[in-house]
């Protein structure tokens, strides 16, 4: 086989590399914006000294995780299609941030309840939980990101690691405003300009 033969045969098969490995993150943007929008949205209005409706303490909570749980399973589902064909090396990176997600949570429920138990302050939870979850997704979106070459991803993740942590400067329900509509509204610009990052790669 010639040198003129081969070149192009690397090219394609480099191409089709870089394609397998782009995750289509339309579906799980547009149930985080959603989850972000509504669930924190009604914990916004319904927290503080001074509500604006009287929900269900658990409303919100539920809504809030069944936007978070449909877009983890379309991540979930997305990241499984990119990775099929993929190199090895690219395969294992896959993996082991999918373990990374396991392995953070797991973290972050030590961490809260440990601080809420030591300081007796249960009430903490109702605020660290949300605020810590999205810090947790920003962080991981930081390293999925980089490890993707998705600077859309890792922007995002950089966007929601900042906002979490600056919005415990205010009290309730600040920080629910804040992750309702800087942190939905960032999931939302990311569902809008993911189509055109992909095409770019195509």
């Amino acid at each position: 086989m010639s040198t003129a033969t081969i070149v192009p045969a690397v090219v394609a098969g480099a191409r089709s590399s870089r394609l397998t490995s782009q995750v289509d993150n339309r579906v799980a943007y547009v149930s985080f914006a959603l989850a972000y929008l509504i669930g924190h949205g009604a914990a916004a209005v319904s927290h503080g000294t001074d509500p604006l409706l009287d929900l269900p303490g658990w409303l919100p909570m539920t809504l809030l995780a069944t936007g978070i749980v449909a877009g983890s399973v379309a991540a979930t589902i997305a990241s499984t299609r990119a990775q099929r064909g993929a190199p090895t090396d690219e395969a294992l990176s896959g993996k082991l941030l999918g373990i990374a997600w396991a392995t953070a949570f797991t973290g972050l429920f030590f961490a809260i309840t440990g601080l809420a138990n030591t300081l007796d302050m249960p009430e903490l939870q109702a605020i660290l939980w949300p605020t810590g979850s999205a810090f947790v997704v920003g962080l991981i979106y930081l390293a999925e990101g980089a490890a993707r070459r998705n600077v859309l991803h890792y922007t995002l993740g950089s966007w929601l690691a900042l906002i979490s942590t600056a919005s415990l400067f205010l009290s309730t329900p600040g920080p629910f405003w804040i992750l309702a509509f800087a942190g939905g509204g960032a999931y939302a610009i990311a569902a809008i300009l993911e189509p055109r990052r992909l095409a770019a790669h195509r």
